[in-house]
C-alpha cells in the first residue's frame, strides 16, 4: 500500500515571531522588516519607507486641488521695526544746502531731526532733497515751483523726522483723528511744518510695503503739497494712479499706488476734490 506522505505542518504565529527577533539580533532592524514583510533581502528592504513617513490625514495628495490663498485685508499692515516711540524733544539741522531746482516760485526749505530716534539730520535731508529736486516727477516738473534747502534764514516750510509721540503734538491741528489706527499720523501743519512720523518713514503702510522709496516720495509729496497750497483729492477712477494729494492711507478706493504729482511724461494727476 502507498503511503502518502506527511503535508508539511505550518509554522505557527509564535515561531514566526521567535524567528524575527532572531532576525533582529543578527541583522538589524532592516533585517526583521524583512522577515515580517517575507522579503528575499531583508538587508536592504524598503529603507525609503522610513525616510518618507505617510502624510497626515491633513496633508493633501498631489491629486487633491490647491487650497485657495487667504484674501488679502483692504490695507495688509506690514511688519513692524522697533523705533524710540519719543524723542529727545530738541532738533539736530541739516547743514549745507542746495542749489535752486526748478522754475517758477521759490520755497526755501530745512530739514530737522529729533534727537535720540537714530536718524541723522544729513541722512534724511539727503532723501529729501531728492525728492523735491526730481524735475521729472516731483513738483518742480510742472514749472510752477522751485526748491532750494539751506541752513539757516527764512524758509517757507521745515522737514522734520520725529518720534510717534512728538509728532502727535506737533500735529495739534490733527489730533481730532485717530492717530494711532493708521501707525500715527505725517502732517503739514499750518503749512509751514511739515512732519514725518518716524514710525511711518520706517514701516511705511500696507499698500507700499516693500516699497520704501515710493513711500517716502509719497509722505514728502502729500505734505509738502499742503504747503504749497493744494488740497485734498480722491481717485479719478479704478487702475488709475492715486494722487499725492488723496489720503491713501485710508484706502485707495481703485486706484493704484502712486508717490509723485506728476507722470513721466508731465501729466498733473489729481482727482475731484474732498470736503
Amino acid at each position: 500500500m502507498h503511503r502518502a506522505k506527511p503535508r508539511p505542518r505550518r509554522r505557527s504565529a509564535r515561531t514566526l515571531l521567535t524567528l524575527a527577533l532572531v532576525a533582529l539580533a543578527l541583522g538589524g532592524g532592516y533585517a526583521l522588516l524583512g522577515v515580517l514583510r517575507g522579503g528575499s533581502n531583508p538587508a536592504v528592504a524598503a529603507p525609503a519607507a522610513l525616510s518618507s513617513p505617510a502624510p497626515s490625514p491633513s496633508t493633501a495628495s498631489a491629486g487633491d486641488p490647491a487650497p485657495a490663498a487667504p484674501k488679502p485685508s483692504v490695507s495688509p499692515s506690514p511688519r513692524a521695526t522697533a523705533i524710540v516711540q519719543r524723542g529727545a524733544g530738541t532738533y539736530g539741522y541739516a547743514s549745507g544746502g542746495t542749489d535752486v531746482v526748478g522754475h517758477g516760485r521759490l520755497f526755501r526749505y530745512r530739514v530737522a531731526v529729533e534727537n535720540g530716534i537714530g536718524v541723522s539730520p544729513a541722512t534724511f535731508a539727503a532723501q529729501v532733497d531728492a525728492i523735491l529736486d526730481n524735475t521729472q516727477r516731483g513738483w518742480s516738473a510742472g514749472g510752477q515751483f522751485s526748491f532750494q534747502r539751506v541752513p539757516s534764514g527764512p524758509v517757507a516750510f521745515t522737514v522734520f523726522l520725529v518720534s510717534p509721540q512728538t509728532a502727535i503734538t506737533k500735529c495739534w491741528n490733527l489730533i481730532h483723528l485717530h492717530v494711532n489706527e493708521y501707525g500715527g499720523v505725517n502732517c503739514s501743519n499750518n503749512g509751514d511744518t511739515v512732519v514725518m512720523n518716524m514710525n511711518r518713514w520706517i514701516n511705511l503702510t500696507g499698500y507700499y510695503t516693500g516699497q520704501t522709496d515710493l513711500y517716502h516720495a509719497l509722505a514728502i509729496n502729500h505734505e509738502v503739497g499742503h504747503s504749497l497750497g493744494h488740497g485734498h483729492v480722491s481717485c479719478p477712477g479704478p487702475g488709475r494712479p492715486a494722487p499725492v494729494m488723496m489720503q491713501q492711507i485710508k484706502g485707495l478706493h481703485g486706484c493704484v499706488p502712486n508717490g509723485w504729482p506728476y507722470t513721466p511724461s508731465g501729466a498733473y494727476l489729481t482727482g475731484p476734490p474732498t470736503r
